[in-house]
């Protein structure tokens, strides 16, 4: 198997190894309680799984979700602002997210971040920021190689119960999928332009 390629025979350290999904997590000193940014972070891990498209109850998933916290100094219009704000960057595997994910975990992030304030400080859904970006196939490395979507799907399938086929397929699919859906918005943009614009270019 591939992981036993690379050199691991235990496959529990090769989970380990691993780090899929990955979020880093902007986190002020001292705008939560300890107990509230822990659970928010055990929150916001289920939620990267969740919209990725896997259980979060998967017990070969879950190690591979790491989330680094950042301790941000921020600054608001040049001067340190009165109550904090927060960023998520979240960082999956091409082809995990779609419109649909990313609207979903944008506002479940930003809900666990107004539940852990628990009305400490006004709107803090405007002062939530959260990125949903995909890593390119080929671009995603861990344990000293390049991870494919393939070798992780491989490493946690079914990543969710009810899931059917072989993972590698699936995974196949899932970036050919993403990819004609690029192709058709390029193709798209393309159409739009009206002769005008073709000169205003030459």
């Amino acid at each position: 198997s591939d992981f036993a390629d690379a050199g691991f025979t235990d496959r529990n350290l090769w989970d380990e190894a691993l780090d899929m999904p990955m979020l880093d997590a902007y986190i002020p000193e001292g705008a939560l309680s300890p107990t509230a940014e822990r659970d928010l972070l055990a929150k916001i891990s289920d939620l990267l799984l969740e919209h990725e498209g896997v259980d979060p109850n998967n017990e070969r998933a879950r190690p591979l979700a790491w989330v680094f916290v950042h301790r941000p100094q921020v600054y608001v219009a040049g001067a340190p602002p009165k109550s904090p704000r927060y960023r998520f960057i979240c960082q999956v595997p091409e082809g995990q997210y779609d419109d649909e994910r990313r609207a979903a975990v944008t506002e479940a992030m930003t809900k666990a971040v107004v539940e852990a304030e628990g009305g400490a400080w006004p709107h803090p859904e405007l002062r939530v920021c959260v990125f949903t970006c995909e890593v390119p196939e080929g671009w995603w490395g861990g344990a000293g190689r390049v991870l494919r979507l393939a070798d992780i799907y491989e490493l946690v399938w079914p990543p969710k119960p009810g899931v059917d086929g072989e993972p590698r397929e699936t995974a196949q699919r899932m970036l050919a999928a993403r990819r004609r859906q690029v192709a058709e918005k390029l193709l798209a943009a393309a159409g739009d332009r009206s002769p005008a614009d073709e000169g205003e270019g030459s």
